[in-house]
Order: C-alpha cells, then structure tokens, then sequence
C-alpha cells in the first residue's frame, strides 16, 4: 500500500520551478484527498500531493523522496500555470485566504510569455468552444463553472490600466490592443453570419458581403459596445449585445429586400455602409426611385453613385428637382432613364441645378432640345463640374462659332462635353495642322461630323491606310475635309473590303485606286451588297467591258454611289432620243450626274432646234449662259459654212 501511494506520489508531483503564483500565497506543502469508492477498482487510495515552494532553494529536497534516483527521472512536472489550477481544484477551501491577482501585478506580468498573451487574450475574447486535449493548462469550455477562474485577468496582460480602459505604454500593449481588436472584429463578423445564415442566405454570399462590410462592422462593435451602459444589458456578454443590435437593426431583412431588387451585393455593402446605422433611409429612397420608373439594377447604381447625401434627402426635395426638370423639356417617362445613368442630378442644390440648366438655355437651346440632349446623353447635366464645361465651350467657340452654333452642336452631340482638352481636342488639332487642314476645314468637320472630335487619336489609322494605297500626303487632309466620318471606319470592316471590291469587282487598276479613293472617298462609306455590287452589275449589263468601267471609275468615283433607277431613265434617253453611241457614255461617265430634267432635255432640245451638235462633255457642261453662247457660236458657223456652199453654186 506504501509502495502504490509512493508511485502515485511520484506522478503527481509538481514542481513550481521556484515561481509563487500569487493566487496561493500560503497552501501546507502536502495536500490529502479524502478517500474516495471506485466501483472499478473496490479499493480506496489516499492519494498525496507534496510540492515545494523553495525548489531553487533547496534542490536536495527531491532526494528526500521515498523514490530513487532512477524514478525521480520519470516524474510527470507541470508548469506553473498548470499547478495553479490543480491547486486551486484540489483545495477550494483556501480560495478564500489567496491574496487578489492585482496584489502582485508585475510578478503576474513576468509569469506570462509574450507569445502566451496572444493566445490568453484570444481564449479571454472568443467564447467559443474549441477541441480539449490532454494536458491542456486552461479550461476551455465556456459552459464550465471553471472556466473564468482558470484564466488569467486580461488586464493583467497590459502594463497599465485604468478602470475598464487600458493604457498601453510600450509597442507591445499596442500590438495586444490591435490584435485584441481584430480578435473583436472576428468575433462580430461571426455573429453576423450566423444572423445572415437565419435569414436563409447562402455562405458564399454571406462571405462576400461581410468582407466589404468593415464599417458597418466596426459600427456594430461600438453599438454593442455602448449597450453595455443600458441597465437591462449591464451583465450581458458581448456576443449577446452585438447579436441583439443586429437583429433589431433590421439590416438582414433590408439586405434580402435588397437582393430582391436586383442590387449586388458590392452595391448593398456600398449602401449599408453609407447609410452610418440610418437602414431605413435605404428603402425609403429605392420605392421613390420606382416612382419615377427606375428599375432593376439601376436601382442600385442610383443609390451608389448619387452621393453620401442622397440618403439624407427629404421626398419633398427630390420631387422639386423632378418637377424642375419637367418644366424644362425633360418628360416623366424619360426621367428614370436619365436619373439611372446620372445619379448625381439627385445630390445637386436646387440653386445648382438651375445655374447648370441655364447654362445650355442661354446658348439658344430651346426646351425641347433641351430635354433630348439630357435624354440622350444624361451626363451633360450633372456628371462634369462647371468650370470644365466653360472651358469646353469657350474652346468650341475658337473655331468661329457664335453661342447659338455652339448651342446646335451640344444639343446634336452632347458627348462632346465628355472630351478632354488636353487629352483630345488639342493633339487632334495638331494633328489636322499636320495634315495641311485649315481652321475653316476643322470647323466644318466639327459641324458635319462632331464625333470625331470624340475620337482618340492613337486609334487613328486610316491616314496611314491610304497613304499605302498611293494616296498622296497632301490629299489625305481634303479628303478628311470633304468626307469627315472616314475617320470614324474601322478599316478592316468597312475600308479595306471596298478597296478590295474595287480592285477585284469593278475593273479599277492598283495604279489608278489611289486616284479613285482621294476623288471619291464617299466610295469607302458605301456597302457593297446593298450599293456598289448592283451598280457594277448594272453598267457591265450595258454592254461595257470590266477594264472599261474600271476607267470610268477613275474618271469619276461617284458612278458607283448613284441609285439604279435614277440611272436607268439618262441611259435610255440618251441612247433612244439623243442616239447617242454607248461610246460617248464610256467618255463622258458624267453624264449621269446631270439632272435628266433640269440640264439633259432641255438643252439637248436647244441643240435640236438650232441644228447643232455637241459632245456630251460640251454639252452638259458649264453655265446656261457658257451653253448659249456655245450653241450661237456653233448657229454661226454652221450659217457661215452654208452660205459658203451656196456663194459657189451660183
């Protein structure tokens, strides 16, 4: 029996390493359990703890054991914190004479490692039931009676303190403050997933949501933080005041709401966060959206592009600024469009609405212009401040146009106010310089084609295109010039199959196609199927040959551009009235270009009344006037030669 308590002896005893927890000031160096039935065994054991408290002192005590030498190698040792805990187990009955931990706060200090803290702290914040192992030094069950005892006090775990505030003095209390913060913010984020997965939403979703909610988490924490205050939450654990706050905050319910009007979850996150706690101003602002036929997910780009301040907006506020663009040529039906695409009319001062409004009506915009230009390109009116909209205007006007002409332009081509100076307009200009165009040529492709003033220079390409197909350098800028959306095709679609079908289809040699290209470069603008196949089709059904057709092509590009039935009535009269020979048509492919009407019969009837003869290109061409006094000199001669013959007759 001797023998068996010896080994038990042996087992536990625990050495304290010459370290005095505090907690057990004075406990008698042996401890006796009372004896207890072991249904298993039938036997009772008196079971003894001995330890020493002047270890380091007296290290020949061990030797006085009833053990060997050889044993004593074996013995089960415990660090001090576990010791501290089986003691305070095994003698509860001198709890109560244990001197308080803060009696001793910097012996308690330096018992605990620095890489101990963390984890205490984590143990001391997360409530929350993690895996048990033998040996373990704390209780880890939050449900244990143990468990708040078997911890160290977390104020013990910073140098200074103040009431319920810790002072930190040195960087690593700091370091204990942040990751006692994260540790917090873990735990708010936890309880807000398991309220997002009661109200039905899937983890992934919830996941990511979470992850763009840091303010509103933050804002929970201090929420639940100052619940504590409230007497009804006074000895309410965190956990519980933080998951209260959630719930009667109604931000699950407002996020499945949300969702269901097609919001994702960055703009939800967006919005919950912008809100600063003010939920139900989210659902008041999105049903007056719906008021004024904004749907689906614009609801959501509404919301978050408008500004901090559109959710503090009163109803009453925003029909005033709906009402005064109606008044201006901006229709009801229109105006959920408009308000989807520039949210940020919604934040603007009615003082600033109407100084932006303003600006376009004093350029000659009339109402209804008005109201097209903002439907068509809503951004005009709210998206670009003020000052930037000046400077645009002021340099639209440097290529000679008034307020009214700038007025016309906006209004066709409002996105021209979308263009930066800088980044754009001037390296265009310099540009054109370049290609020999004139201040007068830039304004009328600012006047025909205003997009291209809305084109990026680097994607520019074609120039060099037709500079490849014999284009000479000087030409390439007049026929920009005269056909100013050539800069708008894309080349591998539009220009280049036509200079294909030109070379292959309609008989143009590669010598002669830059000269076609820089006459007729409205040539590039045509479609094939629908315009250019049917005409080549049409002149080779004449009668003229491929090689032929492809020189009058030279000679005039915009055969190919001309309606078929308007040229099918001058063929006829000119080969069944004039009896012209299909060779003067080969020559003078002109011909076509002339009105049937207004040039080609009355004159070829001056020509049959005064018994003259003309070739076409004498014909047709010049002035009534040049053609009447062509007709009276040929009158004279034709008399001169006459009366010639008849002087010889007699």
């Amino acid at each position: 029996m001797l023998a068996g308590q010896s080994q038990y002896h042996q087992l536990y005893s625990v050495d304290i390493l010459g370290l005095q927890d505090h907690r057990l000031p004075s406990i008698s160096p042996t401890l006796h359990l009372p004896s207890t039935t072991n249904s298993t065994f039938k036997r009772t054991r008196q079971l003894s703890i001995s330890f020493s408290l002047n270890h380091h002192q007296n290290p020949q005590t061990t030797s006085s054991s009833p053990t060997s030498d050889n044993e004593e190698n074996f013995l089960r040792t415990h660090n001090a914190k576990s010791s501290v805990l089986l003691l305070r187990h095994l003698s509860p009955h001198q709890e109560g004479n244990s001197t308080p931990p803060s009696a001793h706060p910097k012996s308690q200090g330096k018992l605990i490692p620095r890489e101990d803290k963390a984890k205490l702290l984590k143990m001391s914040l997360i409530r929350k039931r993690t895996p048990q192992f033998p040996g373990s030094i704390y209780v880890q069950c939050p449900s244990g009676p143990d468990f708040n005892a078997s911890l160290p006090p977390l104020q013990n775990l910073f140098e200074g303190q103040k009431g319920n505030l810790v002072i930190t003095a040195n960087d690593d209390d700091d370091e204990m403050l942040m990751k006692a913060l994260e540790i917090r913010r873990g735990v708010t984020v936890e309880i807000f997933k398991e309220a997002m997965r009661k109200g039905k939403f899937g983890i992934t979703y919830s996941t990511n949501l979470i992850s763009k909610l840091s303010d509103f988490i933050d804002f929970v924490m201090i929420q639940a933080a100052s619940m504590k205050q409230l007497p009804e939450f006074s000895t309410a654990s965190y956990n519980f005041r933080a998951r209260t706050f959630i719930d009667d905050s109604g931000v699950v319910p407002l996020i499945r709401w949300l969702k269901h009007n097609s919001l994702s979850y960055p703009q939800i996150a967006k919005l919950i966060c912008m809100s600063r706690g003010n939920l139900n101003s989210i659902r008041r602002l999105a049903e007056w959206l719906k008021t004024i036929y904004v749907r689906g997910r614009y609801i959501g780009v509404a919301l978050t592009r408008a500004g901090r301040n559109i959710l503090e907006c009163n109803s009453q506020d925003l029909d005033e600024i709906v009402g005064y663009l109606e008044d201006n040529g901006v229709r009801k039906d229109w105006m959920g469009y408009v308000v989807s695409r520039c949210p940020e009319i919604l934040s603007f001062s009615m003082e600033e609405l109407k100084a932006r409004v303003e600006f376009y009506l004093n350029m000659g915009i009339d109402e209804k212009d008005f109201g097209t230009m903002v439907f068509d390109y809503p951004k005009v009116l709210g998206y670009f401040p003020m000052e930037e909209m000046n400077q645009k205007v002021t340099f639209l006007k440097e290529f000679g146009l008034n307020d009214e002409e700038v007025g016309k332009l906006l209004a066709f081509k409002p996105q021209l106010m979308a263009c930066s100076i800088e980044e754009k307009w001037k390296p265009l200009v310099k540009y054109f310089y370049y290609l020999g165009m004139s201040r007068d040529s830039m304004r009328r492709i600012l006047c025909i084609k205003p997009m291209i003033f809305c084109v990026d220079l680097e994607t520019i390409i074609v120039p060099k295109f037709l500079r490849d197909m014999g284009v000479q350098e000087e030409a390439i800028g007049n026929m920009i010039a005269k056909f100013p959306p050539l800069l708008t095709y894309s080349l591998n679609k539009k220009i280049r199959p036509v200079v294909v079908f030109l070379l292959t289809k309609a008989g143009v040699s590669q010598r002669d196609i830059g000269k076609v290209i820089a006459l007729g470069p409205e040539l590039l603008g045509c479609s094939i199927a629908n315009k250019l196949d049917h005409n080549v089709k049409y002149f080779l059904s004449l009668g003229i040959s491929l090689r032929k057709l492809g020189e009058m092509i030279a000679d005039f590009p915009m055969l190919l551009r001309y309606n078929v039935e308007l040229l099918r009535p001058k063929y006829q009269y000119l080969r069944r009235t004039m009896v012209r020979p299909l060779q003067d048509l080969i020559e003078f492919p002109r011909f076509f270009s002339y009105s049937l009407d207004e040039r080609i019969i009355p004159r070829h009837r001056i020509m049959v009344e005064q018994r003259v003869n003309f070739k076409l290109r004498y014909m047709l061409g010049g002035t009534d006037e040049e053609f009447d006094q062509r007709v009276q000199a040929a009158v004279e001669r034709r008399q001169r030669f006459e009366s010639g013959v008849t002087f010889e007759e007699e």
